[in-house]
Parts: structure tokens; C-alpha cells; sequence
């Protein structure tokens, strides 16, 4: 029986040994596989009970596993879609097949890193056929609010090279200096015009023109102008008209002293020096700077000068580049120097990262012993964040694994020499028979 037992136990070492080999031949082989996760085998006996003055041994019995949660370190590339995850966290991806299908129910795998390209349909698909996952951003470029513990929201991440995209024009800033000899009893009375270029909600350049007509008295001056405001995409209409005073005294002289609403726009504001007027596309900001300040409207001197014209907004612009900061965020910018969120790619976390189960390609599934996932934002909660133009190395340490190889190499040779010297014992008790 023991003799027996001997030669069971070296057939177990046998086989636990060559699922070492296997686990150390996989690790070598993927040391240059980005993303790959080094997987290990576990031994552990087997004690069977033996009767007063016997043994009997019960061998070996071998796990495998693989660290999912172990790291490779991470390597710069050239491509601003390669991703990385630094941290704890994985990026949501799934099939090109399934998306293909258009089915709206593709599958979520996991993964720390991904060479991520557009394909001809524009997803940022990597080589392996893993396309990106995120949240699609609202027309202004906020995040609408999704579910977190469900996939729910995600889409495959989609970038259309013939993109255009402009930002309409809601706000801007006026300077200019009116002449003081314009408002005086033995003025012309000849009005000053400026006009000023916006851009309407289809990115069409229009025009705010900005006429100022001096009030001229009788006697003395007046210090007094009437600001009227016409757009060019309301065929010239008035939006707005309002009377200009301005202050006369040593302290604050040639600065506004009054703004008053006579027509079309909306009141001023003495708190922030704005006034709002309905163009053709909306409401438009103007600020024309705040009472008894130097900033915006003044009245000095005798010359007519705009100071300056400040303005948000932008004309139509091409596609030139996709980047996604650390994050999440999927920003496309555009050559006319505009950037616009379009997507957020979140981070996947499970309670047991080792838990999931190993898929081809280097990604993951959600499983009962990983626990359900949560969607983080990227660098919020447990998750750290995402890194663009890198790529996660292959977490295999090859002189270890070498190491280990020599180990198994040894140990799986004394097992072979158990069994034959078993073998030998056995043949020595057949030979007693003879």
C-alpha cells in the first residue's frame, strides 16, 4: 500500500508540475504582449489518514490562476488613442462583430490597455478588434447623467473625420472712447458707427452694427449719446437702443454715469455692465463696462477710437484630432482652435480583480466570484486614471519565470526518479518469488 502510494503521489507531482510548466511556458511567450497578465500555478497537498506505524502518501494537488490585478509598467507611444489605465480601474470595450450587428446590444469586456485607431466606420477599434466604449456628450459638450452599476449609456466611440463644428457667439466686450467735442452746443452732430462680427448657431458670419448718435443742446453740452444696435441677420433691424450718459466731474470724468433701456434690448445691469439684445440666433451679451469705471464706453477728448472688440465664438471648423485626457474626457479639436467634449470613457471596478474571468486579446468578464462592476469617473473613487499615448506592458518578469522553469525542470525530474526507483522496488519483490 505505501509503495503504492509512493508512485501515486510522484504521478500527481508529475502533473502538477507539468501545469507549472504550462502556466511558465504561456508567461515567456506573452512577455512582449501588451496588457498580458502573468498567470501562476498553486501547489497543494493532499494528507491522507494513515493507520498507527503506516504512511500513506497522498501527493500533490496544483491550482492556476491569474494576477489580474498585478501591473505591467507603462510605455510612451506616438498615437494619442493609445490608453493605458494607471491604477486600479479597467476600460469598458467590446467586439467589432458585435458592432457590427448593430443590434444595440453589444457586450462588455474589460481591459487596462488598448492601441485604439478609427476604422472605416470611424470606431476606435484596436488591431485585436476591441472597440471603445464611453458616454456620448450633450451638443454642448456636458456629460448627461447615466446609470453607474449597469451598461446602460455606453456606446462604441465613434469619431467622424468629416466632422465640422462651430460656437456660436453669445458674448462680447466693447471698448471704445466717444469724443467729447461731440455732444457741445457747436457740434455737428455727425453719429460714429462700428461694426462687430459674430457668429450665429450655424457658424455664418454676421454682422452687429453699433451706431452712436451725440445728443447735441442748445447751449453748453449735453454729455449725452444714443447707442443704437442693429443686426444684420434681422435684415438690419434694431435690436436695441439706450441712452448713454456720461459723468462730467473731475473725480470721474468721461466714465458712464447712466444707462438707460428706449427701446428693444434688455436693461442694463450696473453689477456686471452688460446688456442683453435679441439677435436673429438668440440673446447676445454685450459689455459695455460698469458705472464711474475706465473700462468699456468712455467720453474723452475729442477723437472717435474703438479700443477693442472681445469676443466668444467661432466659424466652422474641420476635424484635426482626437485626444482623451486623464479623465476620460474624448475631446475632438478643430482647426479653427476650438475643442469640444464628445465622449467619457469610464473605469470598470469589481470588488475581486482576479475574480474575472480571462478572455482572449487581454480582456475580461464580470463573473460571480469578481463581483458586479461599478463605473467610476477616471481618477475618482478607488479608480486612478487614464494615460493617452501609452500602452501597459506584459506584467511577465522573464528572469523569474526562467527561474521558476529551472525549479520545475528539477522537481519534475525527481518526481520521474521516484517512480522509477518505485519500479525497482517493485521488480525486487517480484524477484522474491523466484
Amino acid at each position: 500500500m505505501t509503495i503504492s502510494s509512493s508512485l501515486n503521489a510522484s504521478v500527481a507531482g508529475l502533473a502538477a508540475n507539468a501545469n507549472r510548466l504550462a502556466t511558465i511556458s504561456d508567461n515567456i511567450a506573452n512577455a512582449s504582449t501588451f496588457g498580458y497578465k502573468r498567470a501562476v500555478t498553486e501547489f497543494h497537498s493532499m494528507v491522507i489518514e494513515s493507520g498507527q506505524g503506516t504512511y500513506s502518501a497522498a501527493g500533490v494537488r496544483s491550482t492556476t490562476g491569474r494576477l489580474i490585478d498585478e501591473r505591467g509598467s507603462l510605455v510612451s507611444t506616438s498615437n494619442p488613442t493609445d490608453l493605458a489605465v494607471r491604477g486600479r480601474g479597467m476600460l469598458p470595450v467590446t467586439t467589432s462583430t458585435s458592432v457590427g450587428v448593430e443590434n444595440g446590444n453589444s457586450p462588455i469586456l474589460l481591459a487596462t490597455t488598448g492601441s485604439f485607431r478609427p476604422d472605416d466606420q470611424g470606431y476606435l477599434t484596436s488591431p485585436a478588434g476591441l472597440v471603445l466604449m464611453g458616454w456620448p456628450a450633450n451638443p454642448d459638450g456636458t456629460i448627461p447623467t447615466f446609470p453607474r452599476d449597469t451598461t446602460d449609456g455606453l456606446e462604441p466611440v465613434r469619431i467622424n473625420s468629416n466632422q465640422f463644428a462651430g460656437e456660436p457667439t453669445t458674448q462680447i466686450e466693447l471698448a471704445a472712447n466717444l469724443p467729447a467735442t461731440a455732444t457741445t452746443s457747436d457740434s455737428t452732430g455727425q453719429s460714429e458707427e462700428l461694426s462687430i462680427e459674430y457668429f450665429d448657431n450655424l457658424g455664418k458670419s454676421e454682422s452687429l452694427s453699433v451706431e452712436f448718435v451725440p445728443t447735441v443742446p442748445a447751449t453748453g453740452e449735453s454729455n449725452e449719446w444714443t447707442m443704437i444696435l442693429r443686426d444684420s441677420a434681422s435684415a438690419g433691424a434694431v435690436v436695441g437702443e439706450y441712452t448713454l450718459t456720461f459723468d462730467a466731474s473731475r473725480a470721474a470724468g468721461g466714465t458712464l454715469q447712466a444707462v438707460t433701456d428706449t427701446f428693444g434690448g434688455g436693461a442694463y445691469d450696473p453689477a456686471t455692465g452688460e446688456i442683453t439684445v435679441n439677435v436673429n440666433g438668440g440673446p447676445l451679451t454685450i459689455d459695455i463696462g460698469m458705472l464711474g469705471t475706465s473700462s468699456g464706453l468712455t467720453q474723452l477728448s475729442d477723437a472717435f477710437t474703438p479700443v477693442s472688440i472681445q469676443k466668444n465664438g467661432t466659424p466652422v471648423g474641420s476635424l484635426t484630432s482626437i485626444e482623451v485626457d486623464a479623465n476620460g474626457y474624448v475631446s475632438a479639436f478643430f482647426d479653427t482652435g476650438i475643442n469640444r467634449v464628445i465622449y467619457q470613457v469610464p473605469l470598470a471596478n469589481v470588488s475581486n480583480m482576479n475574480g474575472l474571468e480571462t478572455l482572449d486579446q487581454q480582456t475580461y468578464r464580470a463573473t460571480p466570484d469578481s463581483g458586479t462592476f461599478f463605473l467610476w469617473d477616471a481618477g475618482d473613487g478607488p479608480t486612478g486614471d487614464i494615460v493617452s499615448f501609452a500602452r501597459e506592458e506584459s506584467a511577465t518578469d522573464v528572469a523569474g519565470e526562467l527561474t521558476q522553469l529551472i525549479q520545475t525542470q528539477r522537481a519534475y525530474s525527481s518526481n520521474a526518479k521516484v517512480i522509477q526507483t518505485v519500479d525497482e522496488m517493485l521488480q525486487e519483490t517480484t524477484n522474491i518469488k523466484r
